[in-house]
């Protein structure tokens, strides 16, 4: 047992029993401890020596409790908080499972349906959490537990607490409240006055997250992650995952609006918008900055997304191979003709007829299945490219393959 445990278990003596440490983040050490009252296993988060040494324990504790009233099925409640012998903490219900953070690094892309489904519920979680005036401001894969298939949001208020009980001597030692990979453009500028919009576009990276395989702008530094916030626009998803309908790809590209009003107002709005792309309809507009994506008939898990089912009339129209077809017909009709003049000189009329008639009316399908052929190659060629906005390049875009379209 390191000497900070030791410590720790000791100031707590008689109320809890610290058994060993289930996590650490990027703001506290979370432990495995015994309620001795209640007799049932709790989590104990404690904030590290230096967050804690830089606020007000005072005020810390004033705003966790405001976020230990909040009461809704997919938040993890605040059971207890408190400050000894300098340790500041907060206890929560120790629930079985893992978190979205774990099952990512497992498995890195979730299927398209269960994405929907967690995000739905941290959806609802965020928009009670709003109505009730807490804004998270910590929305990431690690602060969701899944337990039971079910999506519980934790750590509710703390950033806001550690936030407000260190103001500017938090800056000052350059201690940054929030992840850098989820924050929105104004929380990473360092806006203070934060809404519901800011757990919104965190919740946007989220689910770019869990389809794609990472957070949209990543830096190798948290300095040029939030600098790519301020000035970029995320990669569509469908360069790197084509079975993402196009109708949820532009939802999940409005939640990551550069600007607060252009995001959805509300979370619950954003929840209902993924629910209903994913049944194939159409809630917003994209992004500017990201990839165009021609309106396609696409399927995504097993809610299959049909955009309209063209004509194969309308089809070959579109790809171009009549105009294979009537070119061709043209230069056989003046072949024929060509060689009809010399069949007749040489004596050979019937037979060379027959020849040429079999050679034309075989080579027709040939010329229009190599079209095609053709047509289709190139524009798998196109699809798999995406622009580089800033050089003019292109570059390949990597092909993952959807857990969910296996069968």
């Amino acid at each position: 047992m390191s000497d900070q445990t030791a410590r720790l278990s000791e100031s707590l003596a008689g109320r809890y029993t610290i058994e060993r440490i289930i996590g650490r983040g990027g703001m506290g050490t979370v432990y495995l401890a015994v309620d001795e009252k209640h007799h049932r296993q709790v989590a104990i988060k404690v904030l590290l020596p230096d967050i804690a040494i830089s606020i007000s324990a005072k005020r810390f504790l004033r705003e966790i409790e405001i976020a230990a009233h909040l009461a809704h099925p997919n938040i993890l409640p605040l059971l207890d908080s408190g400050h000894a012998d300098g340790f500041l903490y907060h206890v929560t219900p120790f629930m079985e499972g893992e978190t979205l953070g774990d099952r990512l690094r497992r498995e890195r892309q979730l299927p398209i349906v269960d994405t929907v489904r967690i995000a739905r519920e941290v959806a609802d979680a965020l928009d009670y959490a709003h109505s009730e005036g807490v804004i998270h401001r910590d929305v990431k894969p690690e602060n969701i537990m899944l337990t039971r298939r079910h999506a519980l949001v934790a750590d509710f208020g703390v950033a806001r607490a550690i936030d407000i009980g260190g103001g500017e001597k938090l800056t000052q030692t350059g201690i940054i409240v929030g992840t850098p990979a989820y924050m929105s453009p104004e929380q990473a500028s360092g806006e203070r006055n934060l809404d519901g919009r800011s757990d919104i576009y965190a919740l946007g990276c989220v689910v770019y997250e869990m389809l794609c395989g990472e957070p949209p702008l990543v830096g190798r530094t948290s300095m040029t992650t939030m600098a790519r916030r301020l000035s970029e626009h995320p990669q569509s998803l469908r360069v790197v995952r084509e079975s993402i309908p196009v109708s949820m790809e532009h939802v999940i590209c409005k939640a990551l609006s550069r600007l607060p009003a252009d995001r959805f107002s509300r979370a619950q709005e954003f929840g209902d918008a993924l629910a209903v792309s994913l049944s194939g309809g159409t809630m917003a507009t994209p992004m500017p900055g990201t990839v165009p994506v021609l309106p396609v008939a696409v399927v995504g898990g097993p809610g299959p997304v049909t955009l309209g089912k063209p004509s194969f009339w309308t089809e070959l129209k579109r790809r171009k191979v009549y105009s294979v077809g009537a070119l061709y017909i043209a230069v056989a009709f003046a072949f024929f003709s060509f060689a009809a003049d010399i069949l007749v000189s040489w004596g050979l009329t019937d037979a060379g007829m027959r020849l040429i008639t079999i050679v034309a009316a075989a080579g027709f399908p040939v010329a229009l299945f190599l079209a095609w052929v053709f047509e289709i190659t190139s524009e798998g060629i196109r699809r798999t490219q995406s622009i580089d906005t800033r050089s003019g390049r292109f570059r390949r875009a990597k092909r993952q393959k959807d857990p969910s379209d296996r069968h």
